[in-house]
């Protein structure tokens, strides 16, 4: 009789697998809980301990590791000393493995769970089984995704008890996969745990990423590019965990707006609204109520946010979804904590309302998260940084002869996070409205001069240049960029400094009567 081994940590839908491969003319082996589960539903099983005459010992550590598992997985069915070693040995085939995995990265979320707990969540015999089988696929169907199931249900029934030779190949590289996705989150914690000792490089010498598709998207960036999203499967609040509320597909430039603004309505307490286009922040707000937020972030350039994508950081409400209705403005993408039913159904009164999609995160996500490493594919290989978080807060060395007054300085600081999330060369202007609202009149990026920045900014701000402030990514390596500002009526500028011209440029802010505040701290972002 053939024989199936199952043994999954996930126990959806695999009693009526088990009932299925019974039906289908498999004897069952299984271990520990889901032996129970089986026996339970009356699916007959037998105990893999029972099977290979040795007891499962050492808290459930020993109980697969053994001959009769691993050869009736490793056998090779078309070569006789294969089949000579297990008739000697009393080793059977196991034609099916179904396994999958301890729960490492949800013990992980835990709170206060202990380095010993997490230990013991490292599975080692359910990696080796799968290795084994996966090895092995062209005699041996190996499944890891309950998803799977049906198909390898109905593959057994039309064709006489043994799955297509690529349905085979197809499950042995999930199961690759799976164990690769779960060897690099031991890795990661490992990694993590020797990053915090003293003198120990940051980085490590091998990086190991994994993630699991949650979606094929209609394509890339371009129509011609084929793209999909992966999540690396941890639990919590983020863009890969949100729920789809309504609206059309997700696009590839969707999810990365998306992100784009969600990273900058993190940066704020305040109730914020940021609209993104083409991944930078084309308007941003705080203010005592998100409707008002919504207000401002439009104002500051309402053509290039028709189109655009909004995150919040507050609940996206009913008041602010028929303000945004109000307006006109069609959005590609709502992004917020979490979304009130009363909100979807303003927003559906739209005529675009039925396509834009709204996305909950289900919660604000956590400072952890906001933190991961950042990588980026290169030629050959990938970079990788830490986030643009500093270890402290800027400073506020007042360079000019006229310190900030306490408006012009909230507005600095408002401008300075803006300016963080816009692309090199960026400068931001902004004001603060009599109801202390922060806003952005005018934001010039991704130029390859710092003055191009600049009266791109300027241009967009227009009228409302006079009285704001301006903030710059990096240094004014000359005064130029500067004073298309100061002409154009800003009274204050944050900048990092640290040119060799810092001296003429503070000169210019102080003949213009600017104040101007220095940070030490650099934000390209390219």
């Amino acid at each position: 009789m053939r024989r199936a081994l199952l043994s999954v940590t996930d126990k959806t839908g695999i009693v009526e697998f088990a009932r299925g491969l019974r039906e289908a003319g498999f004897a069952l082996l299984s271990t520990g809980g889901t032996a129970r589960v089986l026996a339970e539903a009356g699916v007959p099983t037998q105990e893999v301990a029972d099977y290979t005459g040795f007891p499962e010992m050492m808290d459930g550590r020993i109980k697969t590791l053994h001959p009769k598992v691993h050869g009736g997985l490793l056998a090779r069915r078309d070569v006789p000393a294969h089949g000579a070693a297990m008739a000697e040995h009393g080793i059977d085939p196991i034609d099916v493995l179904c396994v999958n995995l301890y729960r490492f990265r949800e013990t992980l979320q835990k709170p206060g769970i202990g380095r010993q707990d997490i230990v013991e969540q490292i599975d080692i015999g359910g990696p080796a089984m799968l290795r084994s089988a996966a090895k092995n696929h062209a005699s041996v169907a190996v499944v890891v995704d309950p998803a799977d199931y049906g198909a390898v249900l109905q593959g057994l029934r039309a064709a006489g008890g043994k799955l297509p030779e690529g349905l085979l190949r197809q499950l042995a590289a999930k199961a690759f996969a799976h164990t690769a996705s779960y060897d690099a989150a031991i890795a990661q914690w490992f990694d993590a745990e020797r990053r915090a000792q003293p003198d120990e490089p940051y980085f490590a010498a091998r990086a190991a990423f994994a993630g699991e598709k949650l979606q094929d998207l209609r394509y890339g960036e371009n129509p011609h590019q084929k793209a999909a999203f992966y999540a690396f499967g941890e639990p919590g609040p983020s863009l890969a965990n949100a729920r789809q509320l309504g609206g059309k597909e997700l696009s590839y430039n969707n999810i990365l707006d998306a992100d784009a603004a969600l990273a900058l309505a993190l940066e704020f307490d305040q109730p914020a609204c940021v609209i993104v286009k083409h991944n930078n922040p084309c308007g941003a707000a705080v203010a005592g109520a998100l409707p008002r937020a919504w207000e401002l972030a439009l104002a500051s350039d309402p053509v290039s946010a028709f189109g655009g994508i909004l995150a919040t950081n507050r609940t996206f409400d009913e008041a602010t979804a028929k303000a945004i209705v109000a307006t006109g403005t069609f959005l590609e993408v709502v992004v917020a904590p979490h979304v009130e039913p009363a909100a979807l159904a303003a927003l559906q009164q739209a005529k675009w309302g039925p396509n834009v999609r709204v996305l909950e995160l289900g919660g604000l996500p956590d400072r952890a998260a906001r933190q991961r490493l950042v990588a980026r594919q290169v030629s050959g290989g990938f970079l990788l940084q830490t986030a643009d978080v500093p270890e402290a807060p800027p400073g506020d060395a007042v360079a000019s002869k006229r310190r900030p007054t306490a408006a012009e300085s909230a507005t600095l600081r408002f401008a300075w996070l803006v300016c963080k999330h816009v692309k090199s060369n960026a400068i931001v202007l902004a004001r603060t409205a009599d109801d202390g609202a922060s806003h952005t009149v005018g934001v010039g990026a991704g130029q390859m001069s710092r003055v191009d920045s600049a009266k791109i900014a300027v241009d967009k701000a227009g009228a409302k240049t006079p009285g704001c402030v301006v903030a710059s990514d990096a240094f004014f390596p000359f005064t130029d960029g500067l004073l298309v500002c100061a002409k154009a009526g800003a009274t204050a500028a944050i900048q990092p400094g640290g040119s060799k011209r810092d001296e003429e440029v503070v000169a210019a802010a102080d003949a213009h009567g600017m104040a101007m505040v220095m940070t030490g701290q650099r934000h390209f972002r390219h």
